[in-house]
């Protein structure tokens, strides 16, 4: 058995209910930075305007795919559907985050994200390890597969 499998399966033997209403508030958190992220583009407006053409084009395809991972990863998550792989894609955003956005900054200034983008990258750490757990929509349908079976 691989060590990932391995991985998995004790996730998924050891999972404390509580952890549920962790999972879904941390893809509540992502859903709300992907709109803030939306709502903020005036800022990837003013790096574009001084940016060559091949470079606005990058920024512009990364910031759009920050969005879209956020949102549907963070519905992903907090249904409890296919929690791992959308964690995992949701890492290098996060991680990106950390230590090139919010490391470049004050970090102790008011209102700082690091923190909180610190929690989120934590929070992907550990649901790529426990998974999804009971509350979950993954659970249901396997549930529902057993009984039909």
């Amino acid at each position: 058995m691989s060590t990932l499998k391995k991985l998995q399966d004790w996730g998924d033997r050891h999972h404390p209910a509580w952890l549920d209403y962790f999972r879904i508030l941390l893809g509540i958190v992502l859903i709300w930075k992907g709109i803030a992220f939306y709502l903020n583009m005036g800022a990837f407006s003013s790096l574009m305007h001084h940016a060559h053409l091949g470079t606005a084009v990058f920024i512009s395809m990364i910031a759009h795919f920050i969005i879209i991972v956020h949102l549907i990863g963070g519905l992903a998550i907090a249904l409890g559907t296919h929690t791992r792989a959308f964690c995992l894609i949701n890492l290098p955003i996060l991680i990106g985050a950390v230590f090139f956005i919010n490391l470049s900054t004050n970090i102790f200034r008011p209102y700082s994200e690091l923190w909180l983008s610190i929690s989120v990258l934590i929070g992907l750490i550990c649901f790529i390890i426990e998974g999804n757990g009971v509350l979950s929509v993954d659970y249901t349908r396997k549930l529902k597969a057993d009984v039909n079976q």
